[in-house]
């Protein structure tokens, strides 16, 4: 094969560019206008109040559970099939993590498996604090079930939409925060639109928006309604909480504001790649995406579970056969419980019997906006000869 058909790849044009640029010619390349200018167009497309633009969405999780007020003797539930970042960032905050099974057709976090979990807790006195449920490849989870649940049992939600800016729940832009307290997106450049690395935490909540922008810049603040006692002048800031710099660049937001006017022409372009698959991978030994009706997922990410009944072929043989081809397929994710890192916090195979299937049959084809036809009828053609 005469070139590397990877599994995602950022499109990048000459009106990206020239925003960029603008800055890079402007007074400010950080702490200037281009970053709530971002935030402004993010609120207004996702139909939320407040958008705190961070340097990724790692910082953004973190932030979240720093304003939701996670802390030590906490508990934060989230789904075993996710990046680390997911449940990592509640341990920054001294918290203690579990984790909620799969459903096994959408691959996120089961409603089922969370109702039975959470009526354990409560028998135990153990309920989590904050659930961060995964819109895994861009399809959102059973929000209203999970918000039903969090208003039973008391706890916070905050969405991890890291796969899915651009997608929809019961016709609404994931984002608004009508089921959640906290929505967080990334703009990594194999996400659905990007700023080089970045993320953003979305809240309805001004109370969690203040604090959240407080956090991302040292704890910081420059507001004198927000002060403790009198300003001393102009030049005055004051520190009123232990914070970070996970600020995000002038210049990052102006490529993410001129990304998110093409948005919906990327989510659009990946669901006709996602079609096309479907329609390609109908008689092989594999399980295609299912969807949600009350989902529009964004598909950030196109998994596929080989069809261990229907093949002899094992995901591994496939996946370094597939390489070998030049075709950059990959793996989402590995089962957070099962890390070795994790493992030494008590957790052990067994735990998430549905993620664990997952992960042994799971594999992740190449889907981007400008990935052209040929190249995904190469994807298919060499993926059947794997399979037989």
């Amino acid at each position: 094969m005469s070139s590397f058909i990877p599994y995602g790849r950022q499109d990048v044009s000459e009106d990206d560019i020239e925003e960029v640029v603008r800055v890079l010619r402007s007074d400010f390349l950080t702490q200037g206008p281009a970053v709530p200018a971002f935030e402004r167009d993010m609120t207004e497309y996702c139909g939320v109040a407040h958008a705190v633009a961070v340097n990724s969405a790692t910082s953004a999780l973190h932030i979240a559970c720093l304003a939701l007020g996670v802390g030590a003797g906490d508990l934060v539930w989230t789904s075993p099939i996710s990046f680390v970042a997911s449940a990592n960032c509640a341990l920054y905050c001294g918290a203690e993590v579990d984790f909620v099974d799969i459903d096994p057709r959408t691959y996120n976090l089961s409603v089922d498996a969370l109702a039975e979990k959470l009526s354990a807790a409560e028998r135990n006195g153990r309920l989590p604090k904050v659930v961060i449920p995964v819109h895994l490849c861009g399809q959102p989870c059973d929000m209203a079930a999970i918000r039903m649940l969090s208003d039973r049992y008391g706890f916070k939600v905050i969405e991890d939409a890291s796969h899915a800016v651009g997608g929809r729940y019961r016709d609404e832009p994931i984002g608004n925060c009508r089921y959640s307290d906290i929505t967080v997106f990334s703009f990594h450049p194999v996400k659905i639109i990007t700023t080089g690395e970045g993320g953003m935490a979305l809240t309805a909540n001004p109370e969690l928006a203040e604090r959240m922008q407080m956090l991302r810049s040292h704890g910081i603040t420059r507001e004198s309604e927000q002060m403790i006692g009198e300003s001393h002048g102009a030049w005055y800031y004051q520190q009123k909480a232990l914070g970070f710099n996970y600020r995000m660049t002038d210049m990052q937001a102006a490529l993410g504001k001129s990304q998110l006017r093409r948005l919906d022409g990327f989510v659009a372009a990946r669901r006709h790649r996602a079609r096309r698959y479907d329609a390609m991978l109908a008689d092989l030994p594999v399980v295609t995406p299912w969807l949600h009706p009350d989902g529009y997922s964004a598909f950030h990410l196109y998994v596929i579970r080989i069809d261990r009944t229907r093949t002899s072929a094992s995901r591994r043989s496939v996946f370094d056969r597939l390489r070998a081809a030049g075709i950059g397929v990959n793996v989402h994710y590995i089962p957070i419980h099962t890390q070795p890192y994790y493992r030494q916090l008590g957790f052990e195979e067994g735990d998430c019997p549905a993620a664990e299937r997952y992960y042994a049959e799971a594999l992740s084809l190449p889907m981007f906006p400008g990935l052209k036809d040929k190249e995904q009828d190469i994807v298919v053609r060499v993926l059947q000869e794997c399979l037989t």
